[in-house]
């Protein structure tokens, strides 16, 4: 196999953990060697579907999801699971932004096949630490609202650049130093480390999908500031929940006026 498209689809469809994990670390070293490339004469992508995902953990609404303290071995159990299906997903969306997105520079593709094993790296840590913890990927309910924004952003790169990484994602860039905290606060210094790694490397991913939307804004003529807040309100129409962690997004490529414009989005 020579096709990053074709090699993409495979990583996609891997319902086994440990399959798509590996995989996803192969599809990376062959992309680095120059074994692989996107072919923009491949077979155009089959209509989006459910990702290859293993029978556990069970999807409910998200309202369906318990929510557990921190102060128990459950709770922080629960925790890390809640962090793994969103590494797991993150690992499917971006083999879909590798496999669905045809006639990009091979920069864009280098950069979404980094993301998938950087976020298949992730969640194998997160799964050693649940098995510390006596719990596998897969023991407690989970949501799924990060593929859902993937099919519908199906049909838009823009869209899929801007609303993907750029605020179900960062959204992990608000949140996990909260979590940081409170974890240390606990003594849980081995998923504290977790954490940090992925607060770390996420930024990048962030990051790209900055690069890659205003890419596809300047490809289109629009404004990528004010376009980003018209999709926002026609994907999403809702407000955005703070606080936000402004440093680690202005990392990420988001420039003083969209920060200004999130915060007074903030109900």
């Amino acid at each position: 196999m020579t096709d990053l498209h074709a090699a993409a689809k495979r990583c996609l469809d891997a319902a086994d953990p440990a399959e798509k994990l590996c995989l996803s670390r192969t599809t990376w070293e062959s992309l680095l060697a120059g074994q692989l490339r996107a072919d923009p004469s491949s077979r155009a992508p089959e209509p989006i579907g459910a990702p290859g995902r293993p029978a556990k953990p069970r999807l409910v609404n998200a309202r369906q999801v318990p929510q557990r303290g921190l102060g128990s071995p459950e709770g922080r159990a629960a925790l890390v699971h809640a962090v793994a299906h969103i590494e797991f997903n993150a690992i499917n969306l971006a083999w879909d932004a590798v496999y669905r997105f045809r006639g990009k520079p091979d920069a864009y593709y280098r950069d979404w096949a980094s993301c998938a094993n950087d976020e298949a790296r992730h969640f194998a840590m997160l799964a050693g630490r649940l098995a510390e913890l006596g719990h596998a990927y897969g023991d407690f309910d989970a949501h799924d609202g990060l593929w859902a924004m993937a099919e519908k952003t199906a049909d838009n790169d823009t869209a899929r650049m801007a609303l993907v990484p750029r605020v179900l994602e960062a959204r992990g860039l608000d949140v996990t130093p909260g979590m940081i905290d409170r974890l240390r606060h606990l003594g849980d210094t081995r998923t504290v480390a977790i954490l940090e790694v992925i607060l770390r490397e996420e930024v990048a991913h962030v990051a790209a999908g900055t690069r890659w939307y205003r890419y596809c804004c300047e490809r289109d003529g629009v404004d990528p500031a004010e376009h980003f807040f018209e999709l926002l309100r026609e994907y999403m129409g809702v407000s955005l929940r703070g606080p936000f962690n402004l440093p680690a997004r202005r990392e990420a490529g988001f420039d003083e006026h969209e920060l200004d414009q999130l915060l007074a989005l903030m109900p």
